[in-house]
């Protein structure tokens, strides 16, 4: 799997519905807001695998959900990379994030789940997700 260092731009159809997906590396951040009142969600990605970034990536999270234009946009919290044998645990991820706190702060409706794109596990959830949120 390639990290993304830069910005994508992928056209999908889910159940006869045309999602519009941008996908913003991490090393994108300062760019990120530009992107921001274009967008109805959020699928934020976390590296599970790796612990060094952390704390940066909380970072960017709270940035994200702190963003003016996207206080009602309903956001995904994906903890990719669960398939890899160094991965710390759902429940560990989600303390480290302290997701409790944040959902119970946040003005966005947040939903957390685990996913491997390499092998595929968590792909449906993340579908239903979609289809959910879109209209």
């Amino acid at each position: 799997m390639l990290i993304n260092v830069g910005t994508n731009l992928t056209d999908l159809t889910l159940k006869r519905k045309k999602i519009v997906v941008r996908e913003l590396g991490g090393c994108m951040g300062p760019i990120w807001p530009s992107y921001f009142t274009e967008s109805s969600s959020v699928i934020f990605m976390v590296d599970s695998a790796n612990v060094t970034q952390i704390a940066s990536s909380c970072i960017q999270l709270l940035s994200v959900l702190s963003a003016e234009p996207l206080n009602t946009a309903p956001v995904l919290v994906l903890f990719n990379k669960r398939d890899l044998p160094c991965t710390m645990s759902l429940v560990e991820m989600k303390s480290l994030f302290r997701m409790d706190d944040i959902i119970a702060c946040a003005t966005q409706s947040i939903t957390t789940l685990e996913l491997s794109a390499r092998s595929g596990q968590g792909l449906q959830e993340v579908l239903c997700w979609l289809d959910s949120t879109t209209s």
